[in-house]
């Protein structure tokens, strides 16, 4: 079968070496985003998925507006039986979507955590279950028919970045189940009154206080690697791990100061915090910034 392909970072990436590993599925060409200046000096960067294309010696895309007819002309030309999208980043018009059955991978059990940002989603709620749903496209935001689901469970223990990777090996084989089971699937309609709705989290949502340590650690695991949680003076905590739940301290109280962590009290629960980085500077385990600081038990770590 004919595939063109659209997608953008790391998960759609791990999606399409799946698809161009089976034998029945023939990538024809893909479509990423335009390379994007990255960090403080701006350098400009491409997407994953045209690093992958590149490696794979597949044809690549970048328009900036997918819809453009001379684009939609060239993907019409290639007579695709399926358009596969995995984190594109832009939105596909009608006239796109009637070229082929447009098969969307999204990472959540839908109807929950339509929109752009769902497994951060995901670790901020604390669920113990995430998974992915493949679904046909349609002009709504991630509202179109159900064509199969494959869950995760575990989850509440990782990071943003390890669980983007577990879910996207699991997108790409439920990818090809639904692509070749296509014709006998019995198509889901989502129930819109059950859904919730995420947008694009921004770095500012990644500032934390010492209120409670178990949504500390979730902020922390959903915002890593990037932005990363700071804290209100702009400390970036860069290693943390929940060391309890319930406990009645001073916010950012310093509880002890171990060889490799420092224990830090939240007004509920505690953390252990192994790594920190000042502004400008390198990242340092934290009992030598404290050290740094002159800061001992009973201090306030702000």
């Amino acid at each position: 079968m004919r595939v063109i392909y659209m997608g953008t970072p790391l998960y759609a990436r791990i999606i399409l070496e799946r698809l161009h590993r089976e034998p029945d599925v023939d990538v024809t060409s893909i479509y990423t985003q335009p390379d994007r200046p990255v960090g403080r000096k701006q350098v400009l960067t491409p997407p994953e998925v045209k690093v992958a294309a590149q490696e794979l010696e597949l044809p690549c895309y970048q328009p900036e507006n997918i819809n453009d007819p001379e684009v939609l002309a060239r993907i019409r030309s290639e007579a695709p039986d399926f358009i596969v999208v995995a984190a594109y980043g832009q939105l596909l018009k009608q006239e796109l979507l009637d070229i082929a059955p447009c098969i969307n991978l999204h990472a959540s059990i839908l109807p929950a955590y339509r929109g752009a940002s769902p497994i951060q989603e995901t670790l901020l709620n604390g669920d113990a279950l995430g998974g992915v749903t493949a679904m046909r496209m349609e002009l709504g935001l991630d509202s179109g028919e159900m064509l199969g689901f494959i869950y995760h469970e575990g989850v509440r223990e990782r990071t943003s970045e390890a669980l983007m990777d577990e879910l996207a090996v699991l997108a790409g084989a439920l990818c090809i189940d639904v692509l070749k089971g296509f014709k006998k699937l019995r198509p889901l309609a989502q129930k819109s009154c059950d859904a919730s709705h995420v947008k694009k989290r921004t770095k500012q949502e990644a500032q934390v206080e010492f209120s409670t340590a178990v949504q500390v650690d979730r902020k922390y695991r959903a915002f890593y690697p990037w932005p990363g949680v700071f804290l209100e003076s702009k400390l970036a905590i860069k290693s943390l791990q929940l060391h309890q739940a319930e406990g009645i301290h001073k916010a950012g109280e310093i509880l002890a100061i171990e060889k490799d962590h420092v224990l830090v009290g939240c007004l509920e629960g505690s953390l252990r915090i192994e790594t920190l980085q000042a502004p400008s500077k390198n990242p340092t385990d934290a009992p030598s910034y404290l050290r740094g600081k002159r800061l001992s038990v009973g201090d306030i770590l702000s």
